[in-house]
């Protein structure tokens, strides 16, 4: 039994890859921001094994998941969650930075830390779900992209750092994807939200999924996906 544990699997890419490793078999664990959510996330994914942590507060990961059962063994860590909140730099409130800089950068820095003894041990892989924006920042993007900059740089460096315990670190760059994050960033730019203009959440859980599957003499490290036409 394959054993992967995911964030943001309540909604876009982390559901659609989610329900791709249940139907094959694989045990998921799914990390909830509460227990009204870990509830629901069960409801619509049946099978999955919640666990509850906020990733808006890195600080208390430790102290949450130490309060709950964990598999003894990860084979896969993926980072799917991520807010976005728009506007330039000076417009910005240090809430906004905060906000996106604890769940799209310093929650997933923490989670992989709290897991990397487990991580080692099975010679699992780290997925961290970028963004186009974590390779290229336009205006009103300053806050996510630096969050996604940033989480870059921690998979890079990641990468090299767990190479001697054969734990694989893969970044998947997609595109515009058609996801509730979308939607919500359609409305912030006032702009008609048209979900068939984009990559599927399916598309991108196939890419995923192949850098899992891939044999263990190989190792995608960066996936860059953008829409058709």
């Amino acid at each position: 039994m394959t054993t992967h544990l995911l964030t943001g699997a309540g909604s876009g890419i982390g559901a659609a890859l989610a329900r791709r490793l249940l139907d094959r078999g694989d045990e998921v664990v799914v990390l909830a921001r509460d227990a009204g959510r870990a509830r629901q996330i069960a409801e619509e994914l049946p099978g999955v094994s919640p666990v509850v942590g906020d990733l808006a507060q890195p600080g208390r990961l430790s102290w949450a998941l130490s309060k709950q059962s964990l598999p003894d063994r990860i084979d896969s860590l993926v980072h799917a969650a991520g807010v976005v909140d728009l506007g330039t730099v000076g417009d910005l409130t240090p809430a906004l930075w905060d906000r996106q800089l604890a769940v799209n950068l310093v929650a997933p820095a923490e989670l992989t830390r709290l897991l990397l003894p487990v991580l080692r041990v099975s010679r699992g892989h780290v997925v961290f779900v970028n963004s186009g924006a974590g390779l290229r920042a336009n205006p009103g993007w300053s806050a996510y992209a630096a969050s996604k900059h940033g989480l870059k740089a921690l998979a890079d460096a990641l990468r090299l750092e767990e190479a001697e315990y054969g734990v694989r670190v893969t970044s998947v760059y997609p595109g515009r994807t058609a996801t509730p994050m979308q939607e919500r960033v359609h409305q912030q730019e006032g702009q008609e939200y048209d979900p068939t203009r984009f990559i599927t959440p399916e598309a991108i859980a196939t890419t995923i999924l192949t850098a899992l599957d891939l044999p263990r003499d190989a190792h995608l490290t960066d996936l860059t996906v953008r829409p058709q036409g």
